[in-house]
């Protein structure tokens, strides 16, 4: 049965639930799976890498023998310390259309991954209902999570910076752009700003799956999975019973759809705890 299974769960203890008595390895234990022999020689560009899970994504490349760019705003100690591994780009922000119209110059060669992994969630946009709009940062939101990766994707594809053997366009969004999961995980409704970022998001990684469809160069989306991060520490005490799991776990189970991903992925929205897709 679970084989033929072709779409995620939206009801986060269940899905983990159902893992747990399976036993499924590919969720459970993704080192059980993960090779990233594949990434060796290769070059990836990284938005949003200085820190969280991004951060964790170049870690896992690097130590797997990538080359990363990576792109934002600033560096951290822990990018230096990777060394000449790794090529840093400051002074980008994902809202900039200078900055990143400016970014092809500054990559190199091209790349053999693209992943858009630069998000923005601020403080206000949890427990956002109509007595408590917040129309800037909801528009900030969109600009930086669902506008954001189009203006790093065209810039680098339109300069010639997606390599075209065998490149890919990696958008990493979130369950919450599901406006089919909402009626499970948001039965209340409400966090507009949030849930409207990755939802205009998606629709744009499929609008862009589509337009380079002839070009060979897929285009994927991946939810990252419940991560143990700084951001969702607010949720500690639901971290056991819904699955969460250390960035560094995150990081495999990113790039191993990364590794396996192609046109036949093109403008799928695929969950990354276990494979399968999320519908829209």
């Amino acid at each position: 049965m679970a084989a033929e299974r072709t779409h995620s769960l939206p009801d986060q203890i269940a899905r983990f639930a159902r893992a747990k008595e399976e036993k499924n390895e590919r969720y459970l234990n993704i080192d059980s799976v993960y090779d990233g022999a594949g990434l060796k020689g290769k070059r990836m560009l990284v938005t949003g890498g200085n820190r969280g899970l991004g951060l964790k994504i170049v870690q896992q490349a690097v130590a797997d023998g990538a080359h990363v760019v990576v792109v934002g705003r600033k560096s951290s100690d822990e990018l230096d310390a990777l060394g000449s591994s790794v090529t840093v780009i400051t002074g980008v922000d994902m809202c900039d259309d200078a900055a990143v119209k400016a970014l092809p110059d500054r990559v190199g060669a091209p790349v053999d991954y693209v992943i858009n992994n630069a998000g923005y969630f601020p403080g206000t946009a949890e427990g956002e209902t109509l007595a408590s709009m917040d129309f800037p940062e909801q528009l900030k939101q969109i600009d930086v999570c669902a506008v954001g990766p189009l203006r790093v994707s065209s810039a680098l594809y339109n300069a010639g910076k997606v390599s075209k053997d065998g490149g890919k366009i990696i958008i990493v969004t979130s369950q919450a752009g599901s406006a089919d999961w909402r009626f499970t995980q948001c039965p209340e409704g409400g966090n507009y700003g949030h849930h409207m970022s990755r939802a205009a998001c998606n629709i744009g990684g499929v609008l862009l799956a589509l337009e380079l469809k002839k070009a060979g160069v897929p285009v994927v989306l991946l939810h990252p999975g419940f991560n143990r991060t700084e951001m969702t520490a607010k949720y500690s005490h639901i971290w056991d019973i819904e699955g969460a799991v250390e960035s560094s776990v995150g990081a495999k189970r990113v790039l191993y759809e990364c590794l396996r991903c192609g046109m036949e992925q093109t403008a799928k929205f695929i969950n990354c705890e276990d494979g399968l897709e999320i519908p829209w």
